[in-house]
């Protein structure tokens, strides 16, 4: 039976690509280790809801082959973003090609640096023989839309504004929940990114709003995230409402599909006419105060 879409969950456009991406965008880590009838699913589901921005990445297991069989139908409903974490023009240059062909597509709507927050890589994929050469060229062949660049830590909303200076990027990606918005610098760091975003008309991605914490040590993770998430009907409800009444912002579906149905329901139900909240760092409900940094700056890698 075919799904048909539904007009559910807001919508926004994509920064200046011309697209109106659902501002909850299905976050495609979530296939790296699951079946075909599994991802199947998932994505009919997600069609459903209304979702039509798939994001994932060259180094996410096998969701590029995942994501195939529902590209083959429905490629032309979905902005397809994918990642390199590739440095080098060569290396980045064949990871695209290969992402191209694990999907089964001749073009992507996205191609993003992945995680690019540590100076050596940052000074090498701006390179003259740097991965973003050859983002440009795969952009100017008609393989890529745009380019954006992603990262996570402490000091990436630093690094992001930095390489827009360098480089007019189409989309950042970026961590935002109140754990780390209580980071006083990483707040008003996060402020000034998303302020230039909205001048330049920059999209603006954000992960890791249903992150708790950190697994504890010993502990035996029950979901396929890093971090030990949300999992409260109520309080996913609560993460993901406070994630959207941001303005301008797209929220990105964590990376188990357990966590998915949960999270497509908040979308559905935040309030088209919800105030905006002006400052997410001045948000601090009952669920918010249970969750701790993932990113401890000078303590945990990229912070």
């Amino acid at each position: 039976m075919t799904e048909t879409p539904s007009a559910s969950l807001p919508t926004l456009p994509f920064g200046r690509t011309g697209h109106a991406s659902s501002r909850l965008v299905f976050g495609a880590a979530a296939l790296a280790r699951v079946s075909q009838a599994d991802a199947d699913q998932a994505l009919a589901q997600i069609r459903a809801a209304g979702v039509n921005h798939i994001d994932t990445a060259a180094s996410y297991g096998d969701s590029e082959r995942r994501l195939a069989p529902f590209l083959r139908r429905h490629r032309q409903d979905v902005f397809l973003a994918t990642k390199t974490g590739e440095r080098s023009h060569a290396a980045a240059r064949e990871q695209i090609r290969r992402s191209l062909e694990r999907m089964g597509v001749d073009r992507i709507d996205l191609i993003q640096l992945h995680n690019l927050v540590q100076e050596a890589d940052w000074q090498q994929a701006f390179a003259e023989d740097g991965a973003l050469r050859a983002c440009v060229e795969a952009r100017d062949e008609g393989l890529v839309r745009a380019i954006g660049v992603t990262g996570h830590g402490t000091r990436v909303a630093a690094m992001h504004r930095r390489s827009l200076e360098r480089f007019d990027f189409d989309s950042v990606l970026l961590p935002m929940n109140p754990s780390l918005l209580r980071d006083a610098r990483y707040a008003e760091e996060f402020e000034q990114l998303l302020a230039i975003c909205a001048e330049r008309r920059v999209a603006v991605q954000t992960i890791k709003s249903l992150a708790r914490r950190r697994w504890p040590d010993g502990a035996a993770p029950t979901h396929d995230t890093w971090y030990e998430p949300l999992t409260d009907a109520a309080e996913i409800e609560g993460a993901v409402h406070w994630a959207l009444a941001r303005p301008g912002v797209f929220v990105d579906t964590a990376g188990d599909l357990r966590l998915l149905s949960a999270m497509l329901r908040a979308a559905a139900s935040f309030p088209a006419g919800a105030p905006p909240a002006r400052s997410a760092a001045n948000a601090d409900p009952a669920w918010a105060r249970q969750t701790a940094p993932l990113f401890v700056r000078g303590f945990t890698p990229s912070a």
